[in-house]
């Protein structure tokens, strides 16, 4: 089975040796997305409502590149850096999946680069296709 490397210049480019998501078999896995403005390749200003919309609209967009929605996403991690900023984020993925629940984990951690407040990866399914 070969592995697709998904880039979209509509999400902040990979800062490592990582790729911004990977498609396989019809299952795409991504790397985790802080809120980076792809244009200027900084965080949002504001808090962590804003940055977390800014980590999904990166989502949508590498989701977007691979010709999915998120309606083909089947599990998201949140890493947060303070795990008081739970209900703040809980509402803004909220607006973005709102009836489409994939199954998640939500974690606090002790950092997040560039000093982010939050960080969300996902696993995808498309059927539509093969490698």
């Amino acid at each position: 089975m070969s592995h697709k490397i998904i880039a979209t210049e509509s999400a902040p480019g990979a800062v490592g040796p990582y790729s911004q998501a990977i498609l396989s078999g019809g299952l795409l896995v991504s790397a985790g997305q802080i809120g980076l403005d792809p244009s200027t390749g900084s965080l949002v200003e504001g808090g962590v409502e804003e940055q977390a919309r800014q980590v999904l609209r990166n989502l949508r967009a590498v989701l977007a590149a691979a010709e999915m929605e998120v309606g083909d996403v089947l599990k998201t991690t949140i890493y947060l850096l303070d795990m008081e900023d739970f209900e703040a984020v809980n509402g803004v993925y909220g607006e973005v999946f709102g009836e489409v629940l994939p199954a998640r984990s939500t974690v606090a951690v002790a950092g997040l680069p560039l000093g982010a407040l939050v960080e969300i990866d996902l696993i995808a399914r498309s059927d539509s296709f093969e490698g």
